[in-house]
C-alpha cells in the first residue's frame, strides 16, 4: 500500500551488480548517504518508493526497511527475478510451479526468511532484443503469482527492447494488463513505439530520468508531451533507477532530488502540463498499487 505523496516507482535502495559488472561503483551499499538523501526526497513531498531490488541483485531487505525507518519513506519491496546473465542457478533447474511457489511465499510470508512482505513482482526482464527460456520461465511464475495474489508485475526492458514482445507474452498468458508496468521505456526514444504498448492496456515508466548518458531528458519530455496529447496521462509512471554510488549527490552525481529539482522544472518549462506531473509522481503510482 502506498501512502498519499510522491512516489518514485522504480528503484533500488542497495544493490549489488559487481560481481558481473566487475566495478565496484555498481555496489550501491551507502547506507548514510542513501538515508540522507531520501530524508531529503521526504521534506519534498516523497512518501513512497517502489523498491525492485530482487534475488539476482543481492538484496537485503533488512537494510531496505532499515532506511526505510530512519528516513520515515515507505518502501515497498518486491520480489521475482532479473534478467538471464544475472539469474542464479536455482532457476536453470526450478520448475515453473517452483518459480510461482517462491514468489508467492515472499508476498504472502516474508522475503528471504524475513517478515517483511513483497507487494510486486518485479523487476523481471528480458535480454536485448529477445527472451531467453529462463527468462520465459520466469515471466509465465509471474502471470501464475499475479493470478494467485493480485499483485502488480513490473518489467525490465534491455536499452528499451522487446517491450512489445512482453506486452503480447502477458496478453497471451491471460495477465492482469492493468496491473503490468513495462520499464525502461524512455531508453526507446520512439514515443511512437511507446504508444502501441499504451494502446494494448499497461502502464508505461520513465525511469532512467537524468540519466543523459543513454537519452536526453529534453527527449524525454517531447516523448511525454506526445503521450499527454493522446490521453494517456493515466498510465505513467517516473523515477531515476539509481544503481550506482557515482549516482549518488556524495560522490558528485545527480542524486534522488534531481527528478524533483531539475526534471520536473525542465518539463513544465517545454510544456508538460502540471497535471500529468502529478498524475505520474502521485495519482498513478497509488491506483496502480492499492
Amino acid at each position: 500500500m502506498l501512502l498519499d505523496g510522491i512516489t518514485y516507482m522504480h528503484e533500488h535502495t542497495t544493490i549489488d551488480l559487481s560481481r558481473l559488472k566487475k566495478d565496484d561503483d555498481t555496489n550501491l551499499n551507502c547506507f548514510d548517504e542513501t538515508v540522507s538523501e531520501y530524508k531529503k526526497l521526504y521534506s519534498k513531498g516523497v512518501r513512497n518508493i517502489v523498491d525492485l531490488t530482487n534475488m539476482d541483485m543481492r538484496r537485503n531487505p533488512e537494510y531496505v526497511q532499515q532506511v526505510s525507518e530512519l528516513s520515515k519513506i515507505n518502501i515497498v519491496q518486491a520480489t521475482g527475478f532479473y534478467q538471464d546473465k544475472f539469474l542464479p542457478e536455482f532457476v536453470t533447474s526450478a520448475t515453473i510451479e517452483e518459480l510461482t511457489d517462491f514468489m508467492v511465499n515472499e508476498i504472502e510470508n516474508g522475503i528471504a526468511e524475513t517478515s517483511i512482505k513483497a507487494q510486486l513482482i518485479g523487476e523481471i526482464g528480458t535480454s536485448k532484443n529477445h527472451m531467453t527460456e529462463r527468462e520465459r520461465k520466469i515471466f509465465i511464475a509471474a502471470v501464475l503469482t499475479q493470478k494467485h495474489c493480485n499483485v502488480p508485475i513490473s518489467t525490465h526492458t534491455t536499452l528499451g527492447t522487446f517491450g512489445h514482445e512482453q506486452v503480447n507474452f502477458f496478453k497471451e498468458h491471460g495477465a492482469d494488463l492493468n496491473k503490468v508496468v513495462i520499464g525502461h521505456v524512455d531508453l526507446t526514444g520512439n514515443s511512437d513505439y511507446i504508444l502501441r504498448m499504451l494502446d494494448q492496456g499497461v502502464y508505461v515508466e520513465f525511469d532512467t530520468i537524468g540519466k543523459e548518458n543513454y537519452q536526453p531528458d529534453l527527449l524525454r519530455i517531447e516523448m511525454l508531451k506526445e503521450i499527454e496529447k493522446r490521453g494517456y496521462q493515466d498510465k505513467v509512471f517516473l523515477s531515476m533507477d539509481i544503481t550506482r554510488k557515482s549516482n549518488l549527490a556524495y560522490r558528485g552525481g545527480i542524486g534522488y532530488s534531481y527528478l524533483l529539482d531539475t526534471f520536473v522544472p525542465l518539463a513544465l518549462e517545454n510544456g508538460l502540463s502540471e497535471n500529468f506531473i502529478d498524475k505520474m509522481l502521485r495519482d498513478n503510482p497509488r491506483i496502480f498499487m492499492n
